[in-house]
């Protein structure tokens, strides 16, 4: 048997279709309890027979030839999503966990009368069931369990989408369980994911990592500039924040000797949401004792391609519109200044003057930054002039000191600090820094960051006194990095970050 091509029919069901599909399998469902022996435990079994998975029995019988059979009874379970009744004989496709199918087909022969009356009143399409019988291999060369035995594991009461037709982005990401049911790819991105985070384990292990986990809950947001979220500790009767990056707890276990630690965690920064950003995401962090930008660069990079080859089995990925992405090879490294010079026309430096670059900005159409000051006029000016026409990864080195309150001054350039950003596919994927470790410095940046919050910017950092206090007990020269794991994906599959995102937050 081989299952319809796709419909023209829409993949969502009509309103009124829905509340007459599910009065009549709640009729279904009731007649299930008043037939069942052991009914005081509701309509459905507890359990039910599972000798095997459909996607073992597909790879152990991958070659059976068309009308073969092997002598080898089976139990399996699996949701119906195709079902085709015609008299004597009843066909099913059962779709486990995976998107992996096997036929059910349901004889007058093999269960009798009473069985497969049932089985036509009784099963719906989006029900669970499990049948037991022997694999065989149908004319048409499709493996098979020829059924003797079956049950309803779980009736759907609500009908299923047409599977045979696109999903609405809206109910793709309301009812990301209907997406995982309808679309292999999004099955796909969820395992893509899960190897993202083994491989990224991995790497870290073979670098003599450890990984930790901070708190989530806050009395002071801090390690990065962004709005926070505001919650209450009815037990501490005292306002909280949820954390907007794990940093300074992570810097903290670095001063106590964890010379190598990492941490996957969930930040939330109460800000806008887009194809690059949500206001819950999950983010690496990375510190690296003795080591630098230049260092932890190279670390991101390999975390990098090793997620790739992980997902894809190459760094060469290929996106979700069938574009080929290059993530292999040693990444480009180029001065946020000088880059910004070469294709404005315009001398750029460290000491051009607030004025010259408020000018400047606006002669070329670029909206003042809110709580403007050199580094944000900077960093402004290079996503109009140099961002857009990145296409490999490129780490853009050296930032403006006054928008960088954590990082070190760099070694020999006045007036910047040792970070990088990495773009990849037009976005930011990740950060890294040369660790700012001397607390007087620390204090001061601190000060710096709270006469802005004291004007009104609400991104500003807070003067953390228990940070500095772990400072003063002496952290070492450390590089640090952090990398947003929903957009790391984004650059393996050419997906937006709802996509990547399992159950994404939205309105």
């Amino acid at each position: 048997m081989t299952e319809p091509t796709a419909s023209a029919a829409p993949a969502e069901v009509s309103d009124e279709e829905i509340f007459e599909q599910k009065a009549v399998r709640l009729a279904k469902r009731e007649r299930l309890i008043a037939e069942r022996a052991d009914a005081a435990g509701g309509a459905y079994p507890v359990s039910v027979p599972v000798t095997d998975t459909i996607p073992a029995l597909r790879e152990r019988y991958a070659d059976l030839e068309a009308g073969a059979e092997t002598g080898v009874t089976a139990s399996v379970a699996g949701r119906v999503v195709f079902s085709r009744n015609t008299g004597k004989l009843c066909f099913a496709s059962l779709q486990a966990g995976d998107g992996s199918r096997i036929q059910a087909m349901v004889s007058l022969a093999a269960v009798g009368d009473e069985s497969l009356a049932a089985w036509k009143e009784l099963v719906d399409l989006g029900d669970h069931v499990s049948v037991t019988g022997e694999v065989i291999s149908s004319r048409r060369g499709e493996l098979s369990i020829m059924v003797s035995d079956w049950a309803i594991a779980s009736k759907a009461v609500l009908p299923l989408p047409n599977l045979y037709s696109e999903l609405s982005e809206e109910t793709r990401v309301r009812s990301r369980f209907l997406d995982l049911i309808a679309r292999d790819r999004a099955r796909e991105t969820v395992v893509a994911r899960a190897k993202v985070n083994a491989s990224l384990r991995q790497t870290f292990a073979g670098h003599g990592f450890l990984e930790v986990e901070t708190p989530m809950l806050q009395v002071q947001h801090g390690g990065a500039s962004a709005r926070p979220f505001i919650t209450h500790s009815n037990a501490f009767d005292a306002d909280l924040y949820l954390r907007i990056a794990p940093e300074l707890f992570l810097k903290r276990a670095v001063v106590g000797g964890i010379d190598r630690v990492f941490e996957i965690n969930r930040n939330f920064r109460n800000e806008g949401a887009d194809s690059t950003h949500s206001p819950e995401f999950a983010m690496l962090e990375a510190y690296q004792a003795y080591s630098d930008y230049n260092g932890i660069a190279d670390l991101t990079q390999e975390l990098i391609q090793n997620a790739a080859i992980a997902v894809a089995g190459t760094t060469t990925v290929t996106w979700a519109d069938g574009t080929v992405y290059d993530l292999g090879g040693q990444w480009d490294r180029i001065s946020m200044y000088e880059s910004l010079s070469a294709a404005s026309g315009r001398t750029i430096t460290p000491e051009t003057s607030l004025d010259e670059l408020a000018a400047f900005a606006a002669e070329v159409g670029v909206d003042e930054p809110p709580h403007p000051t050199h580094g944000k006029y900077v960093e402004e000016l290079w996503e109009h002039f140099v961002k857009v026409d990145l296409t490999r990864p490129t780490f853009v080195m050296d930032f403006p000191v006054d928008t960088s309150p954590l990082v070190r001054e760099h070694r020999s350039i006045a007036g910047v600090v040792e970070k990088w950003d990495l773009y990849v596919r037009g976005f930011e994927l990740a950060t890294g820094y040369s660790e700012l470790v001397d607390p007087v410095i620390q204090r001061e940046r601190f000060v710096e960051q709270a006469k802005l919050a004291a004007r009104g910017d609400v991104e500003a950092m807070r003067i953390d006194e228990e940070f500095l206090r772990a400072l003063e007990h002496g952290m070492p020269p450390t590089g640090g990095m952090g990398m947003g794991i929903d957009r790391l994906l984004m650059a393996i599959t050419g997906l937006g970050i709802r996509e990547t995102i399992l159950f994404p937050l939205v309105k």
